[in-house]
């Protein structure tokens, strides 16, 4: 006989973290059982089967039109969206970790729709559980008065402290450069066949750590050292919180035309040097609605005046930095882009205060790119061009202070 547990969703909120104490290890999702199709009077029905009972809720995004479903915590291997959604109600899964210890499913809905029962049953027998979510058509009048996501700090990263005055460095001190391995967890990035971005990014960011703390005169700091979601503003303020130098955010993206190939630099621009670029912009900052928060419009800073004052200092050193770069890639190799330095309003190079640049590493919608990007020795001689490249701009940026100075 199976035990039923179910909650009232009480708006389009659903949490209950009295189940917490009941359940315990990691749950698995079983690939073979877990479906979302249509069911009568034009609902949606989602049934993912578990290994085993975790605490869960749900709520709804708008803008574009979002479910949200967050657990404590899941196994999702073997799951492929194609798989799982069999109904045109909804335009795609994504799913992986979110935070450390929770879990995230993100279903983009085609049109509005809320949440009319919720019920995860467990079998007293073998432990497992099935989730059974069913979802009704509503206006969007409705759906976005209902839309938001819930304030939790069992789920939620705390609000940001403030943080103490740093002192200033000595012209000797070590350069401390934050690394940002792309997406993460819940966001894997471009995908082919099995490899995807998030896991490439990471090995090539670990990778470029090791040699540059090597390499002596060099703080390395990651926005993450292992598969779970950070969110665009967190990245930026991990940068502020590390008192970076500078801000290298890793990618390896892909490109619905199939052209583009070879390293490239992005410095931050209102306007993209080209049609790719702007894009890729697009793309990336997208990926950043999976928890919520879109920082397409949005600057780290609250007055632009301030902005534009700080950027006055930085922008001539984030294109210096971002030749640099070009330059050291270039004499290990390559392969570069036939244009390698390219702009655009990319909103985690939004930090005002700290050079920062985006590094496609390449492209892994070139079959040549996705070689090079599998293969460690390639990698290996790319983080070299980037560690010659960081040490070849310190240098400069290092005489032109003095000559200002004086």
């Amino acid at each position: 006989m199976n035990r039923f547990l179910s909650a009232l969703l009480v708006g389009c909120v659903l949490s209950v973290p009295a189940w917490a104490q009941e359940f315990s290890g990691l749950a698995r999702i079983d690939p073979t059982q877990s479906q979302i199709t249509d069911a009568r009077a034009d609902k949606v029905q989602i049934n993912l089967s578990l290994s085993q009972g975790v605490p869960f809720r749900l709520f709804t995004l708008a803008g574009p039109p979002r479910l949200v479903l967050d657990f404590q915590e899941v196994d999702w291997t073997g799951l492929k969206s194609s798989d799982l959604v069999q109904t045109e109600a909804i335009e795609q899964a994504q799913f992986g970790t979110y935070v450390p210890g929770w879990s995230r499913l993100v279903l983009d809905l085609a049109g509005p729709m809320a949440v009319e029962q919720a019920e995860l049953s467990v079998d007293d027998v073998t432990g497992g559980a099935r989730l059974l979510v069913q979802l009704k058509p509503v206006s969007q009048k409705v759906f976005e008065s209902q839309a938001g996501p819930p304030n939790d700090p069992r789920w939620d990263l705390p609000v940001p402290e403030d943080i103490a005055k740093l002192e200033p460095k000595k012209p000797d001190a070590p350069l401390r450069v934050v690394l940002d391995p792309g997406h993460g967890g819940i966001d894997p990035g471009a995908e082919a066949g099995d490899v995807d971005e998030k896991h490439l990014m990471l090995a090539f960011a670990r990778e470029l750590r090791e040699l540059l703390l090597r390499s002596e005169g060099f703080e390395v700091i990651l926005t993450r050292d292992t598969d779970y979601f950070v969110s665009l503003e967190r990245r930026i303020s991990l940068a502020h919180q590390a008192g970076a130098d500078v801000f290298l955010s890793l990618h390896a993206d892909s490109l619905a035309e199939g052209l583009a190939h070879g390293a490239t630099v992005h410095v931050l621009s209102d306007e993209a040097s080209d049609i790719a670029s702007a894009k890729l912009a697009e793309r990336h900052d997208r990926s950043d609605l999976l928890s919520g928060v879109d920082l397409s419009k949005a600057d780290d800073q609250v007055t632009d005046i301030l902005l534009d004052l700080a950027r006055q200092e930085t922008q001539p050193r984030t294109y210096s930095l971002a030749q640099a770069l070009v330059d050291g890639m270039t004499q290990q190799g390559g392969p570069m882009n036939r244009r390698p330095l390219r702009s655009a309003a990319f909103s985690v190079l939004k930090a005002a205060d700290i050079p920062s640049v985006l590094i496609e590493i390449g492209f892994m919608s070139s079959p040549r790119d996705l070689k090079n990007l599998q293969n460690p020795n390639w990698r290996a001689s790319m983080a070299q061009g980037i560690r010659n490249g960081l040490q070849n701009w310190r240098r400069t940026d290092l005489e032109q202070k003095s000559l200002i100075r004086q």
